[in-house]
């Protein structure tokens, strides 16, 4: 998959060797018992490039598939987190996103994610890799299982054809568009701030936005929150906060997977794999600047149920940059 960032906080292992991970990885499973710490302290160093040739190296020297024996060995979140970060990045993403629309209900927080925060060349490789392994399209799965407003601002998305650059002219006509779409009228025109919001390059919304920010003496996010609810508001502002700043967009969702009394495990366990290798580094900082807290002291300390995966896991992760 498509990446842009090196701030990850898990990077190559500079003397790499697959087959002598491959062995590693044999013996942690072989026998009675299985060494849970010497899979995790070695498949956390890896980065996922290497770990797809692990995988082929381990098929190579002991003709079984290393996931497949993972899966047998392991249990728990501790086998969620271990396969996730197995997956390849994009085939990972799919498998979100398939898995969102055709459990038991609709998972909007997961298509809204993705769907937000990806750059349009990564969502068209999540659109040909989606028809690849399940031989149906992506949009028309998702108008199948969503709709209304939420289910119009998702096929834009999917579109993945925002235009380039600043448009000067529109800048200030878009701002008035939004302001009269909502705070100016009684009720909400939705289609117009889809339309924007869906449709403009980030460096225009961003001029947009203090445009608006001047015109009506709000912030955008304001008034997304005042004109709109459910999962339109949601996808509407995950987009708005991917425009200003992406890291700051996941530094929030973590704040909230573990704030108040339980933990959001899936949340914390999508973003920490696929943002681990793109710009954890700067989610970190996010969190801080954010929260007043560190996000490995967040972390530490979720709720009884995490306990086990954030010490296998997520420190790593953290201490590993520090």
């Amino acid at each position: 998959m498509t990446t842009m960032a090196t701030r990850g906080s898990v990077k190559p292992f500079a003397n790499f060797n697959a087959n002598g991970d491959a062995e590693v990885l044999f013996k942690a499973m072989k026998g009675l018992g299985t060494d849970e710490d010497a899979i995790l302290q070695l498949l956390t160093a890896r980065s996922n490039s290497q770990r797809q040739q692990i995988k082929a190296a381990y098929k190579t020297l002991h003709g079984k598939d290393l996931v497949d024996d993972l899966k047998s060995e392991l249990g728990g979140k501790f086998e969620t987190v271990i396969i996730s970060l197995m997956t390849p990045p994009l085939c990972y993403d799919v498998t979100e996103l398939r898995n969102a629309i055709k459990g038991a209900g609709t998972n909007e927080k997961v298509l809204t994610e993705i769907l937000a925060s990806r750059t349009a060349a990564q969502v068209k490789e999540i659109i040909d890799m989606y028809k690849k392994e399940y031989d149906c399209s992506l949009e028309d799965d998702i108008t199948g299982d969503c709709s209304g407003y939420f289910q119009r601002m998702l096929v834009i998305l999917l579109q993945a054809s925002r235009q380039h650059g600043v448009d000067e002219g529109s800048v200030k006509t878009d701002a008035e568009a939004l302001f009269a779409a909502g705070e100016q009228k009684f009720g909400t025109d939705e289609d117009r701030f889809i339309s924007i919001l869906g449709n403009r390059s980030t460096v225009h919304l961003k001029r947009v936005f203090d445009e608006y920010k001047k015109l009506s003496g709000y912030e955008i996010e304001e008034s997304i929150q005042r004109e709109t609810s459910g999962s339109l508001q949601e996808v509407l502002l995950a987009v708005v906060k991917c425009t200003r700043r992406v890291p700051a967009y996941f530094a929030e969702s973590l704040y909230y997977a573990m704030k108040g009394a339980g933990t959001d495990d899936q949340t914390l366990v999508r973003i920490m794999v696929t943002r681990s290798e793109v710009d954890m580094l700067d989610i970190r900082a996010e969190f801080r600047k954010m929260f007043a807290t560190s996000l490995y002291s967040m972390i530490k300390v979720p709720s009884d149920a995490m306990n086990a995966v954030s010490q296998h896991l997520f420190r790593p992760y953290i201490v590993m940059s520090n």
